[in-house]
């Protein structure tokens, strides 16, 4: 967590929160393209938190990782458990 500052961190539940929406709310999204709607969001969130900055491109990339990561480490530890 030394990498993503402390003002990025709120993107991480919101960007999760929103993948959630899409895939529930917009049922013909196809699932592919859901980590890259949440790319383009973390990175405006960073941008709108932290100004234009090669550095809050950045946070939004590592912040859209980690809310993927987390998404993917639940969901496939999940499915785990049932086969």
């Amino acid at each position: 967590m030394d990498y993503i500052i402390g003002d990025a961190l709120i993107l991480i539940p919101a960007l999760w929160i929103v993948g959630a929406l899409i895939k529930h709310a917009f049922e013909k999204v196809p699932n592919w393209t859901i980590p890259f709607v949440l790319l383009m969001l973390g990175i405006g969130g960073a941008i709108g938190l932290m100004g234009l900055s090669v550095e809050s491109v950045i946070q939004g990339i590592l912040v859209t990782g980690a809310a993927v990561l987390g998404n993917q480490l639940i969901k496939q530890g999940q499915q785990a458990k049932t086969n």
